[in-house]
């Protein structure tokens, strides 16, 4: 289950304006590869709407079936808001209807059937990107 939980005004390659609801998942416990502690997350992600603002408004708060699943893409940096640090990550994250395999929110991209993989906490990243890079790497 997710929940809208806000909302963004963004514009397509067209520059015309859209709504993208924020959707949250739900409640997971993980430990960070770092220093082995337990600690509560969520997944995140955005994915477009057809209408305008007065609904995305009402719709703040709805549940709807299905999950934020993490999947993998070509590496990009990123900055880490709370300190500032520039990673580099190779996934992201989309939102998946419950009982489906289609993504919403994402490009195309293929799925594995497989069990969901852990959360990596944010003082992990740095670590699973490099190792990420390392296996890139030896794969080329």
């Amino acid at each position: 289950m997710v929940t809208v939980t806000g909302y963004n005004i963004r514009k397509n390659k067209g520059g015309e304006d859209f709504i993208a609801l924020d959707l949250t998942g739900s409640l997971e416990i993980v430990q960070s590869q770092n220093t082995g502690k337990m600690y509560a997350t969520v997944r995140k992600c955005s994915i477009p709407s057809t209408f305008d603002e007065a609904i995305a408004k009402m719709m703040v708060g709805s549940k709807i079936e299905g999950d934020v699943v993490r999947v993998p893409c070509d590496p990009y940096d990123y900055t880490v808001k709370r300190t500032g640090e520039q990673i580099s990550l190779a996934y992201t994250y989309a939102y998946q209807p419950a009982g489906s395999k289609e993504l919403v929110g994402h490009g195309a991209v293929e799925i594995e059937e497989r069990a969901k993989s852990p959360e990596i906490p944010v003082d992990g990243i740095k670590a699973a990107a490099q190792n990420q890079r390392k296996k890139l790497a030896n794969t080329k």
